[in-house]
């Protein structure tokens, strides 16, 4: 039979100090017996007890669901940056329709387009088609600019560059090409 009977708090159930339980009913404490040397054994305390392990289970719970909502949060916000870059192409694009259109608005221009891909010419003009070596019509270069461009300010130099570059094409002037051709369609032209 079980003695059930608690011991006594008397002056030797305390600790040194006086304030402390010791006993069967002491939190996290038990009662060893002592030794023959008269020295307790030091208690072995289990490495992961249930409270911890319910911590640390919590802690993981958190930790995978605060890592899915991480991930989703930087995938939304990956999204939204492509969907920024992708409305920032398209009013570029807008932007650059809306200039041509204001160009073709414009008499000079659509002048030039005319004469460029039609081939017309303004009444009293005469048309001459330059022709290169093999006989095919040169395209010309000429073009209008953007008249937004046109009167943007240019970076200004500083004269002793303009002066440095004049004294280095002094020094080693450009090699002088071909000399232009004096027959055209194989008929030679006097210089007379």
């Amino acid at each position: 039979m079980a003695d059930n009977r608690r011991p006594s708090r008397g002056p030797s159930s305390r600790g040194r100090s006086g304030r402390g339980r010791t006993g069967p009913g002491a939190p996290g404490r038990t009662r060893v017996p002592a030794t023959a040397s008269g020295a307790r054994p030091e208690r072995v305390r289990p490495r992961l007890t249930g409270r911890a392990a319910i911590l640390v289970l919590v802690l993981a719970v958190l930790v995978v669901s605060y890592a899915s909502s991480m991930r989703a949060y930087l995938q939304q916000r990956a999204h939204i940056a492509d969907l920024n870059a992708k409305i920032d192409q398209r009013q570029q694009s807008i932007d650059d329709l809306s200039t041509e259109a204001e160009r073709w608005k414009d008499p000079a221009y659509l002048e030039q387009q005319a004469r460029l891909t039609k081939g017309y010419v303004a009444p009293g003009e005469r048309t001459f088609v330059v022709l290169d070596a093999d006989g095919n019509r040169v395209q010309g270069d000429a073009s209008l600019d953007d008249p937004a461009t046109a009167l943007a300010p240019q970076e200004p130099t500083a004269w002793w560059s303009t002066a440095w570059e004049s004294v280095e094409l002094a020094g080693h002037p450009p090699k002088v090409g071909k000399p232009p051709a004096a027959t055209i369609d194989g008929s030679a032209e006097s210089g007379q």
